[in-house]
This record gives structure tokens, C-alpha cells and sequence, in this order.
């Protein structure tokens, strides 16, 4: 089965890593892989390139090279990037009140909320009491004033509770608010990181990308959630008034990225969920992060922050939607007792299912997984830990 499966994998390692070719391959021929992607980048060298299996089960066509797929949260360290280069260019201080930038935000009881708090998933900001759907979501300024008038759950600060989707568009906003040509996220990331550096990733999908260079999402079904899942988590999201279900189900819910006859939408911002591309670009722009940033002029004093220690809530990691102890800080996951990755300076972000990318600073190391079939272990997949596990073995 293994050598089946091997016929099937294309790419490259360099001299030293092809434990993590084997454990590529390992993936499908012992962890159900369907199609997938991995690139690892060191010093700014790319050192394993690896992409393999099916596109599309439908059809049975084969992951090409340039494949792109949704990457679900994994989105969200993406989008972090962005505020970090915002932070480089003197535009934003992580200590400061939103408010300050963002005049309107200041209702409802979250004056005193910092950018730190809110992109730590401590400004009780998870979900939308008000409508919002696709058309609310793609009119940036209808949806400016829904996000203004959201009350936060309980007192910013005293808890954390995973902002699932809306902390991408309350990022979307602030970033509007403080860049001098007010470009959306999606548009300032584009001019900005992926056109430099010359990523395949959108968070913005254009028209133009052909359906054939993306990867169709192949669910888990009932069964496996609920033997995947922690019983508490698959619990919380089939209750439609618990944290979880309002943050990532409902209201618009994850499924406001998918598009049955485009595979993703179209043309569709969501920061925290939506950004469609290849593990190649994921670990370039990691490893940019990684190695000083000179390539994006980053600032050191912005990167330091990104490496430091996440602040935790008054209650501390527990996450009131995840129902677990995770860390974040400045939109990043950091590593932790219950999330190792990297060594304690990193800093990246896991997507349902799956997908993974990160900076490791201190080995210089821009690390990305991308897959199509979802797995249902978090936050992070055994398909991933095993790569990460062989990239590991060979750091010297």
C-alpha cells in the first residue's frame, strides 16, 4: 500500500529531511490522507516541498503543484501578519484601545478594550447578536456598524473565548481604520505580503481562479465528530445557544466561505476563516517572519512582541468555546503545555481539519501543512504532528 501511495507523491526534500517524505507518505498509506501539502522552509532555504493524492475525490483528479485550498483558521495567522506589518510601520500600538483608532467601537461597554485583548480572543466579542449574513459580510461598511454595536458577553479582559469568525472582521475593520489608504485586509495583504513575496494565497478568492486549481473539502461525518471530538466541544456544537455554536456555526457560521458551484466564495472577505492557498505560501511568508523579516521591513521591536510570552485573560488560557487552556497573542497561537509546536518563541495558527502553519524565530524554520480531508483532533492533527515530528528529527 505504502509503495502504491508513494508513486503519487511529488515534490522534493533536501539532503537530511526525508523523514519527513516518509512521514508524508505515511499519511496515506496509515492516516487516511486524501490529498495534501507540506513545505518547510530553513534559514529562508525551502527544504521540503511535498504535495500529493487526491484534488478532488469526485472526480479522482490528483493535487497539482499549484493546488490551493481552504485552510479554514489557519487563516488567521495570515491575517495577523498583516496587523504586525501595520505594527512595523508605527500605524498600530498592541497596548492601545481600539477605540482609539476606531472611534465608533467605543459602545456597548468595550472602551477600555485594547488591540492586545481583542486579538487574544478576550474581548468577549465571539459572536453577532444582530444578523449577519453574506450580504452583510461583504458590504465592509454595513458591516463596520454591526461590529460597533456588538456588547461584549461578559467585562473585557476577564475571560478568553475563541472569536472563531468575527475576530477577522473586527481585525478587517481596525486595519481599514489605520491604514492611510483604508484598504480592506484582504486588499492591503495582497499589495502588501503576498504580491512581494510572490504567495499563491487570497483571503479575498478572485473570479479569475479556475475551480480546477482548488482542492474540494472532504468532510468528516457524524461519527467520526463524535468519536473525534472532545464530548464537551461536540456537545457545545449542537446546542445552538452555547459559545461555540454562536461563534463558529451560526451567524454566519464557517459554511459562508464554501460556494457549491465555485467550490469557495468568490470575492468574500473572512479574515478568520476563508483564505484559500498553497502550503508553499504559508511557509514562505512564515519563514519571512522567521528570519528577521528584512524582506517585508519589520521592524525587530514588532517581531519581539510577536515572540513573547502570551498574556493570559484574569481567568487565565481556559477558552470558554474551545473548552480547553490554549494560548494567543497579537492573532497568533502560541505554543503551550496542551499546543507544543516549535520552540517557546513561536508563533503561528492551526485550521480546522488540519491545516497548520508557523514561525519558529529561534530555529529559523516557516513550517505549513494543508490538507482537504478533515481530521478531528485538536487543535492539532496527527497527520501534522507526524511531519512536524520528522522535521524535528533532523534539526541539528
Amino acid at each position: 500500500m505504502a509503495n502504491a501511495r508513494r508513486s503519487e507523491i511529488h515534490g522534493h526534500v533536501s539532503k537530511g529531511f526525508e523523514a519527513v517524505r516518509d512521514a508524508f507518505v505515511d499519511n496515506f498509506s496509515h492516516r487516511s490522507e486524501l490529498g495534501a501539502a507540506c513545505c518547510v522552509y530553513r534559514h529562508g532555504e525551502r527544504v521540503v516541498d511535498l504535495w500529493g493524492g487526491i484534488r478532488n475525490k469526485a472526480s479522482s483528479e490528483p493535487w497539482q503543484e499549484d493546488t490551493m485550498v481552504i485552510v479554514h483558521s489557519a487563516t488567521k495567522g495570515i491575517a495577523a501578519m498583516t496587523l504586525a506589518l501595520a505594527h512595523s510601520r508605527g500605524w498600530l500600538d498592541y497596548e492601545e484601545r481600539v477605540c482609539t483608532y476606531w472611534p465608533e467601537f467605543a459602545q456597548g461597554g468595550k472602551e477600555t478594550i485594547t488591540v492586545r485583548q481583542l486579538l487574544a480572543h478576550q474581548a468577549g466579542l465571539f459572536a453577532f447578536d444582530e444578523p449577519v449574513d453574506r450580504d452583510i459580510v461583504a458590504n465592509l461598511d454595513r458591516l463596520a456598524v454591526v461590529l460597533a454595536r456588538q456588547p461584549p458577553a461578559w467585562k473585557p479582559g476577564t475571560r478568553q473565548s475563541y472569536h472563531a469568525i468575527s475576530l477577522g472582521f473586527y481585525e478587517g475593520e481596525l486595519l481599514r481604520r489605520i491604514d492611510p489608504l483604508h484598504r480592506s485586509l484582504a486588499q492591503f495583504f495582497q499589495e502588501e505580503i503576498a504580491s512581494p513575496l510572490g504567495l499563491d494565497f487570497y483571503i479575498r478568492l478572485p473570479e479569475e481562479i479556475p475551480n480546477s486549481r482548488l482542492a474540494t473539502i472532504e468532510s468528516p461525518t457524524a461519527l467520526q465528530m463524535l468519536l473525534g471530538f472532545p464530548i464537551r466541544l461536540t456537545l457545545a456544537t449542537l446546542y445552538p445557544y452555547s459559545n461555540m455554536y454562536r461563534a463558529l456555526i451560526a451567524n454566519p457560521g464557517a459554511a459562508i466561505c464554501r460556494d457549491e458551484q465555485r467550490v469557495y466564495a468568490r470575492n468574500l472577505e473572512v479574515p478568520s476563516g476563508g483564505g484559500v492557498g498553497t502550503a508553499r505560501a504559508i511557509a514562505r511568508a512564515y519563514s519571512v517572519f522567521a528570519t528577521g523579516g528584512q524582506e517585508l521591513q519589520l521592524r525587530p521591536e514588532t517581531l519581539r512582541l510577536l515572540m513573547a510570552p502570551a498574556i493570559p485573560a484574569e481567568r487565565g488560557f481556559y477558552d470558554e468555546c474551545l473548552k480547553g487552556e490554549i494560548q494567543f497573542s497579537l492573532g497568533f497561537c502560541k505554543p503551550g503545555s496542551t499546543s507544543p509546536f516549535g520552540h517557546p518563541g513561536s508563533f503561528g495558527h492551526p485550521g480546522a481539519g488540519g491545516s497548520f502553519g508557523f514561525a519558529d524565530p529561534q530555529a529559523e524554520i516557516g513550517y505549513a501543512y494543508v490538507t482537504n480531508r478533515m481530521g478531528t483532533t485538536l487543535p492539532f492533527d496527527p497527520r501534522d504532528v507526524a511531519l512536524r515530528a520528522a522535521m524535528s528529527s533532523t534539526e541539528s
